[in-house]
């Protein structure tokens, strides 16, 4: 992915988890509950675009933001 498609679907991101009402901290504690080792500032670097996201945490994001792919890939 090109750096703006990462720092789009990284901003949808912060918005779906503000939407949900959910810190970074929170996201990244769901994530590790469910099995996926992430840190909050691995988090942050996602929603700024500094990050790649791997397959397994977009599903998670997706079930623990509520959100659909539509949602997190939407450019």
């Amino acid at each position: 992915m090109n750096w703006n498609t990462e720092k789009k679907i990284g901003e949808n991101i912060c918005r779906l988890r503000e939407r949900a009402g959910m810190t970074q901290e929170l996201v990244a504690v769901k994530m590790q509950i469910n099995g996926c080792d992430i840190t909050r500032s691995a988090i942050a670097k996602i929603e700024v675009g500094q990050r790649h996201l791997y397959p397994d945490e977009i599903v998670l994001l997706k079930t623990i933001l509520d959100a659909t792919y539509d949602e997190i890939f939407s450019l």
